[in-house]
């Protein structure tokens, strides 16, 4: 999927764990296929996994991310996976990776939920309670999503003009011209910052575990709204909002931080990881679809 990206036989990653942790000798190891774009995950038995990352991490990164996993987990309203322990580079396998517990549950869908109230009610619930974490007066690290709109127009225009044979473009990039510009709505609280369906873990259309809470720390208030917009229709994101209580530029954000997040997904995983472009196009017919959002174009 990335250019660059580490390969790993899975007898390698048999012996990476076992030598690393060799109280796990006697576990089963099964490979996880999954629809991730960040690490290659085995199973280690049925309560841990190890997380060996596609592009090379180091041991500094992946213990901040134990470090916001550990913090995330004693938030969050659901189950959340917990760190285990870090396994170093070698010339096998030059990056670092992590074990950390497993959380059992099936992935939401972003077309086999969009209908659920209660699910609605749950991501509405989980984001109150990390909204409502202590920053302890950390702001907005800079990397990624969850800062400045405009910071992003280069890679929008980038997404638009390599999606021209799956969207209306044109209209996109109407949408993004009014979105960028919708001012912060307060300042920055505690945020998973990657809410997509593949990240929340469901049971039926309860919400039971949430994943990849690696990058939990301070960011903009509206960007855990992404999930309305990947997730589900009109009338379940208006539970989401009323429940959150999102104002006008709250709501607009949120949709903008989905356009940005979306538009990458739709290009970028066409023929690698399909199943993260229907994702990326599904929320931006949701987007493009939205009366709210017609309005501004």
């Amino acid at each position: 999927m990335h250019e660059g990206e580490l390969e790993l036989a899975d007898d390698a990653a048999a012996r990476l764990i076992i030598g690393r942790f060799p109280e796990f000798a006697l576990l089963p190891l099964r490979p996880v296929h999954a629809s991730g774009t960040v690490n290659r995950i085995i199973r280690i038995g049925d309560e841990l996994s190890a997380r060996f990352p596609l592009l090379p991490a180091t041991e500094t990164a992946l213990a901040a991310e134990a470090e916001a996993m550990s913090e995330f987990a004693q938030t969050c309203t659901v189950a959340a996976p917990q760190p285990v322990g870090i396994g170093e580079a070698t010339s096998e396998y030059p990056s670092a990776w992590a074990v950390q517990t497993w959380v059992p549950g099936e992935t939401a869908s972003h077309d086999h939920h969009e209908a659920s109230d209660s699910l609605a009610v749950d991501v509405a619930g989980l984001i109150v309670s990390l909204r409502t974490a202590d920053a302890r007066g950390r702001v907005f690290d800079g990397q990624g999503r969850g800062g400045v709109l405009t910071d992003h127009d280069e890679w929008i225009g980038l997404c638009v003009a390599r999606s021209g044979h799956l969207l209306d473009a044109p209209r996109v990039q109407r949408l993004w011209r009014a979105l960028r510009s919708v001012p912060p709505s307060g300042p920055d609280v505690m945020s998973h910052r990657d809410l997509t369906p593949f990240n929340l873990l469901v049971s039926g259309d309860r919400l039971v575990g949430v994943l990849d809470s690696g990058g939990f720390g301070p960011a903009d208030p509206a960007l855990d709204l992404v999930v309305a917009w990947h997730l589900f229709d009109g009338p379940r994101r208006r539970i989401i909002r009323d429940h959150l209580d999102s104002g006008d530029v709250d709501w607009l954000r949120g949709a903008a931080w989905a356009l940005q997040q979306a538009m990458g997904l739709v290009w970028y995983y066409e023929d690698s990881n399909p199943d993260m472009s229907a994702l990326g196009l599904s929320t931006m017919h949701r987007l493009l679809a939205d009366a709210d959002l017609a309005s501004l174009l």
